[in-house]
């Protein structure tokens, strides 16, 4: 069984919350650098209209599918080959912050705001914070001098894609850190502050309407003209391959 799929050219592990996690302790166990991120339909896009950011994130040990719209498309791409579980990045960083409590892994978070940054440790006091940094005003090589004397297990990034995949690559070797997760506004998720549907909107995969709700000025055109965008790649990557195949 292949343990990658080829998404509209983008390579996505398949992997459950469990795999990542355990990925996660290998690298912090072993000493092995890993560096992480999710493959959302605008993630995807971003990738196909950008060959350089495609070729970023080819570089990542670990690209985990992240919401229903990737696991569709690979169950129309693959069948039961497709993805097993439907991955929300939002749930695998609840996850995350459990098994962190579990392992008092610490953390430096670099990006959103400095009101957000500052929620973490409310939302979470038991949270091994050891830094954080805005992802507006900073100094590049003042920020790599803070997260190196910090020397946190996991460094969270919040950038958005693909300026976040872009700084961990360029700098990946430059950070005294085993574990880098990109994580776009999941920063928000460890600040408790993260606008998310009813339980019931989130199961049938509409929490993304939620979050045009929230904030359609800036996604009206991720998700009115990314999706659809999305599912005719999807059916032409289809048709090529089947032709071809």
């Amino acid at each position: 069984m292949r343990n990658k799929l080829d998404i509209l050219y983008v390579e996505i592990s398949k992997v459950d919350y469990s795999d990542i996690i355990i990925s996660i302790k290998n690298s912090l166990k072993v000493g092995q650098p890993i560096i992480i991120t999710g493959a959302n339909v605008n993630t995807i896009n971003l990738a196909l209209e950008n060959l350089k950011f495609g070729e970023v994130l080819s570089k990542f040990n670990l690209v985990h599918p992240d919401g229903i719209g990737v696991f569709l498309a690979s169950k129309f791409l693959y069948g039961k080959n497709g993805f097993t579980k439907r991955i929300n990045g939002s749930d695998f960083y609840t996850e995350l912050i459990k098994e962190s409590l579990k392992n008092n892994w610490s953390y430096f978070f670099f990006g959103d705001t400095d009101e957000t940054l500052t929620k973490i440790s409310k939302a979470n006091p038991d949270l091994c914070v050891k830094g954080f940094c805005n992802g507006f005003n900073f100094i590049n090589d003042e920020l790599i001098k803070n997260i190196n004397t910090a020397k946190p297990d996991i460094l969270i990034v919040g950038l958005g894609s693909p300026k976040q995949e872009d700084w961990i690559v360029n700098n990946k070797e430059n950070v005294n850190t085993k574990v880098i997760i990109a994580v776009g506004d999941g920063i928000k998720v460890f600040a408790g502050t993260k606008k998310r549907g009813p339980k019931i909107i989130q199961k049938i995969g509409l929490e993304w309407f939620v979050r045009f709700l929230y904030e359609p000025k800036r996604l009206w055109k991720r998700y009115f003209i990314g999706i659809p965008l999305f599912i005719f790649r999807v059916m032409k990557f289809k048709f090529m391959n089947t032709k071809t195949g």
